[in-house]
């Protein structure tokens, strides 16, 4: 791993315009290139949005989509590496897919695994769990619930991931229209992905978390303070490889952000020389039964 520059953007995936936030996207890439970033992480299917009724319609291929071709002329006018968000369509089935373009253009896709709650009615869960060199770093990308399976975590640090990319777009808190009402979102948002440093912690990788930010619509299938509602207080977080926080957004209202820090190959270095470090120590033999169905249906 070389020293990298890393940008996290918490931002709003407006519900069915991707010309909109593919705008937006060219913004924040602008001010990430102007505070000299190499990588930006943007948040979970902020492309078309977080399921938006007519995802199905709005969902393209990948790589030869339009919102993918945008990203990676984005990517090449201001010389960065992106992660995004979008909606993809395979052989009519849909997919969360979080896409990595660089300068150079498409490098490749990470489709999410896991669905939770009502995302099972617009995707289908990916199967692969891939690590990508970006030139300065291994990346490995764990969409928003996948994160509360480690395993997802670990196989990709076994496979030689640097840096953990964390996307999300988590409904976590609806909230009023207060300043009470967001810090009290914004806050919950901050202590529920907190929990996540453990992963960095635990496979001694870096990890760089951004989840959207704003309300990106009302759906009428719902009440208008459910939790399914595309409502998102926002956060971002960027952890150390032995867990420490290196950046976050603030706490007290909910708003899009950028936060960037700077990746020390040195501090890879340190956390995976030590005598626990965990993927050394670990007895693999001992853990069949996790790779085993528990459940019966």
């Amino acid at each position: 791993m070389q020293a990298t520059r890393v940008a996290a953007v918490s931002m709003n995936g407006v519900l069915g315009e991707p010309q909109r936030v593919l705008a937006a996207i060219d913004g924040w890439c602008e001010r990430a290139a102007a505070a000299k970033a190499d990588l930006v992480l943007f948040p979970e299917l902020v492309v078309h949005g977080h399921c938006t009724p007519n995802t199905w319609e709005l969902a393209e291929s990948v790589p030869d989509g339009p919102s993918v071709r945008a990203l990676g002329e984005i990517a090449q006018r201001h010389r960065l590496v992106l992660s995004v968000g979008l909606s993809e369509k395979e052989r009519d089935i849909v997919y969360n897919t979080q896409v990595l373009v660089g300068p150079d253009g498409y490098i490749g896709k990470q489709r999410k695994l896991h669905l939770s709650r009502d995302e099972v009615n617009y995707y289908k869960g990916g199967r692969d769990i891939l690590v990508f060199d970006i030139g300065r770093c291994k990346v490995g990308t764990i969409i928003c619930y996948d994160n509360q399976f480690p395993e997802v975590a670990r196989v990709l640090a076994l496979r030689g991931a640097d840096v953990f990319l964390m996307p999300h777009a988590a409904r976590f808190k609806p909230w009023a229209d207060t300043p009470e009402g967001e810090a009290a979102a914004r806050r919950h948002s901050h202590a529920f992905v907190a929990l996540y440093a453990l992963r960095a912690r635990e496979n001694a990788c870096f990890a760089v978390l951004t989840d959207q930010a704003g309300r990106a619509g009302t759906l009428a299938g719902y009440p208008e303070d459910h939790e399914n509602q595309p409502h998102h207080a926002g956060v971002a977080l960027i952890w150390a490889p032995g867990g420490e926080l290196l950046a976050s957004t603030q706490q007290e209202r909910v708003s899009e952000e950028m936060i960037v820090a700077d990746l020390d190959p040195m501090l890879l270095a340190r956390e995976r020389s030590l005598a626990n470090y965990m993927l050394r120590t670990r007895r693999p033999e001992l853990f069949g039964e996790l790779a085993q169905d528990q459940i019966s249906s």
